[in-house]
C-alpha cells in the first residue's frame, strides 16, 4: 500500500492486513518520532469490537508521558484519516486500544485482490535459511511403523512450510546401518532361515521371515552374518523407501552410518574438535568439553580402545551437514532423545561455524485406538502396525490429518473408527468437503452461465457470516509464517477447520447462485473461488489432496 494511495491493495507482494498493519506502523511512528515503534495490528475477537484492533497508543503513551487513551483518540483520527475511504469509524476501548470498523468496500476489494493469480500468496521471510530436516531415521531393521509416519508427516509438512515461506530446504534420512542392533537382525533372518529361534534380543516379525526366505533364494549362506546385515538392511531400506513415497514423502537422500566410517568423516569430524581447542584426553579416552557450551557433563568421543563412541559418530554426522553448507539443521527425534539435545548442541557450538543453527524437534508417541482400546507396537516382539496397513486402513489423507493435527510434542490417539467415518466429524472429511461443495457450486454456475468475476461491485453490505469468512481468508499469509516459525503444522490442520466452518456458515446465511443485488453473485461467486483456493493451499501444505467430488 503506497502513501500517496491507502486505499490500494493491488500489488501481489501487498496484501489488506499488512496494508492496515503498515498504515498503523507509520502513523504511531510519525506520532511519536520513534522508527522503533511496533505496536500489533489483531483481529478482533467479537464484530462489536471492530474488525482489527491495535494496542499502539499503550505502546506510545509512556515514552509522550500522556494517559493512553488521551493519545489513542488523537491516533485514531490520524489512523482514519490515512486510511480514508478503507475505514468506517474507529472507537477506543479499555485501556487505550484503537478498534478498527473496515468499510464493506475494503472487504470487497480484498476478496478481489485474493482472486488475482497472486493473491493470498505467502511473502518471503526476510533471512532464508539454508535447512536440512532430517526425520523418521527409524533403524532399518523392520517395517516403517505407524508411529514413524508421524515422524515422516510432520518432517514432511515442516519442510512444506518452511519451503513455502522462502528457505531453501532439503531433506535426509539417516540410516542407522551399524552397531548391535544389525548384528541382532543379521542373526535374527540367520535363525529364521535355518529353522530357529531369533536370539532373545533378535527381532521376530513375520518380516524377518520373509527376509530370510529372501536370503536362501539369493543364495546367502546364514553363517555369513556380515552379508546378511548388509543385505537385509538394503531390503529393509528399500522397502522403507517405498513405504514413504506411498505416503507422499519423498527424501532428498538416505545417509549411511556406516559411510561415516568407510569416508573417514568420523576422523574428519572429531579432528574439527581438535583444532578449535575443545576436546582433552583423560584414561585414554579422547573427551569434548560439553561444559563450557551448557552440557551437564563432558563426553567421550572416542574409547580408550579407539573405538568412536555413538556420540562421536552423531558428531561426525553433523558436522558432515555443515561441510556441506547447511545453516539450519533440524532433527526430527523420537520421546527418547531428550537427552541428546544438550550435549549435540553443544558439539556444534563446539565447531564454531558461525551461523550454524541447530534444532530438535521431539516428537512424542501415537496410539493407535480402535473400539475404544489402544493397540501397541514393537518391533522386536513382532506385535506391530506398519505405516502401509494403516495407510491401506484409513487412507493417506486421513492419516496425515490426524497425525499432525496435535502438537508434536503431544501424545496423541489415532481414532481408527473416526479417521475411516465419512461424515462432519471426522475432520479431515470435513475440510475435503467444504473444498468439494464449492467445486459442486462453481460447477453449477458455470453450467448456468454464471461465473464469479472479481471485479464485480454492489453495494449490497457484507453479510456478518461473509465477513467472518474474509477474515478468515486474509489470516492464511500469516498462519503459515507462523506454522513454519514455530514448526507446528498442527496450526494449519486448525486453520484449515476453521476456513471450512467458516465457509460452512456462510453458505448457510447468504445465497449465492441467484443472490439479489446487481454483481452480488459475481462477488459471492468469487468469494467461494478464493476460498476453495485457500482450503486447497492450506492441506497442500500438510501433503493432504483437495478433491472437487466426494
Amino acid at each position: 500500500m503506497s502513501e500517496q494511495d491507502p486505499n490500494r491493495y493491488d500489488s501481489p507482494a501487498q496484501d489488506p492486513v499488512s496494508g492496515l498493519r503498515e498504515t498503523v506502523t507509520a502513523v504511531a511512528r510519525a506520532f511519536a518520532g520513534d522508527d522503533s515503534i511496533e505496536p500489533s495490528l489483531d483481529s478482533s475477537p467479537k464484530p462489536e469490537m471492530g474488525d482489527y484492533s491495535s494496542n499502539a497508543a499503550m505502546v506510545m503513551s509512556k515514552a509522550l508521558g500522556r494517559p493512553p487513551r488521551e493519545v489513542a483518540g488523537e491516533l485514531a483520527d490520524e489512523i482514519a484519516g490515512r486510511l480514508g475511504e478503507s475505514v468506517e469509524r474507529t472507537e477506543i476501548a479499555g485501556p487505550g486500544f484503537i478498534n478498527l470498523f473496515l468499510a464493506d468496500d475494503w472487504y470487497r476489494r480484498a476478496v478481489a485482490g485474493l482472486a488475482d493469480p497472486a493473491g493470498g500468496t505467502v511473502p518471503p521471510v526476510e533471512h532464508p535459511e539454508r535447512a536440512l530436516v532430517e526425520s523418521v531415521s527409524a533403524n532399518p531393521t523392520g517395517p516403517l511403523t505407524a508411529a514413524s509416519g508421524r515422524h515422516a508427516a510432520y518432517g514432511d509438512a515442516v519442510t512444506r512450510l518452511l519451503r513455502a515461506t522462502g528457505h531453501q530446504v532439503s531433506t535426509e534420512y539417516y540410516v542407522n546401518d551399524g552397531g548391535s542392533q544389525i548384528e541382532n537382525f543379521a542373526a535374527s533372518i540367520a535363525a529364521r532361515m535355518t529353522g530357529d529361534e531369533p536370539p532373545e534380543d533378535g527381532y521376530r516379525g513375520e518380516y524377518v521371515t520373509d527376509l530370510a526366505e529372501r536370503a536362501r533364494s539369493e543364495r546367502i549362506d546364514p553363517d555369513d552374518l556380515e552379508t546378511l546385515a548388509r543385505s537385509g538392511v538394503g531390503w529393509m531400506v528399500d522397502s522403507i523407501r517405498a513405504s514413504l513415497v506411498g505416503f507422499g514423502v519423498e527424501m532428498d537422500g538416505f545417509f549411511s552410518e556406516r559411510s561415516l566410517y568407510d569416508e573417514g568423516l568420523v576422523d574428519r569430524g572429531i579432528e574439527w574438535l581438535r583444532e578449535a581447542g575443545h576436546t582433552f584426553e583423560r584414561d585414554g579416552a579422547l573427551w569434548l568439553r560439553t561444559t563450557d557450551f551448557d552440557d551437564d557433563k563432558d563426553r567421550v568421543l572416542v574409547r580408550s580402545g579407539g573405538e568412536p563412541t555413538y556420540f562421536g559418530a552423531d558428531v561426525a554426522y553433523h558436522a558432515d551437514k555443515v561441510e556441506r553448507g547447511f545453516t539450519r539443521l533440524i532433527d526430527v527425534l523420537g520421546a527418547d532423545h531428550h537427552g541428546y539435545i544438550g550435549r549435540m548442541d553443544a558439539a556444534i557450538r563446539a565447531m564454531e561455524r558461525p551461523g550454524v543453527e541447530f534444532e530438535v524437534q521431539i516428537m512424542q508417541m501415537i496410539h493407535l485406538v480402535e473400539g475404544g482400546r489402544r493397540t501397541k507396537m514393537s518391533k522386536r516382539a513382532g506385535d506391530i502396525v506398519t505405516l502401509d496397513e494403516l495407510l491401506a486402513d484409513i487412507g493417506n489423507d486421513a492419516a496425515r490429518f490426524f497425525l499432525l493435527q496435535r502438537s508434536a510434542d503431544r501424545t496423541m490417539d489415532l481414532d481408527l473408527d473416526l479417521a475411516r467415518s465419512q461424515s462432519s466429524d471426522n475432520p479431515v472429511y470435513y475440510v475435503q468437503y467444504a473444498h468439494a461443495r464449492i467445486q459442486s457450486i462453481l460447477r453449477k454456475a458455470a453450467a448456468e452461465g454464471r461465473g464469479h468475476d472479481p471485479a464485480a461491485r454492489t453495494e449490497v453490505p457484507v453479510d456478518r457470516s461473509e465477513k467472518a469468512l474474509i477474515d478468515r481468508l486474509l489470516d492464511y499469509p500469516g498462519e503459515v509464517h507462523e506454522a513454519a516459525a514455530r514448526r507446528a503444522p498442527h496450526r494449519i490442520c486448525a486453520y484449515g477447520t476453521e476456513v471450512a466452518a467458516a465457509f460452512h456458515a456462510f453458505y448457510r446465511d447468504c445465497q449465492v447462485i441467484g443472490a439479489e443485488g446487481e454483481g452480488l453473485e459475481a462477488s459471492r461467486l468469487t468469494l467461494c473461488e478464493v476460498t476453495a483456493q485457500t482450503i486447497e493451499r492450506s492441506l497442500g501444505l500438510l501433503g493432504i489432496s483437495a478433491p472437487d467430488r466426494m
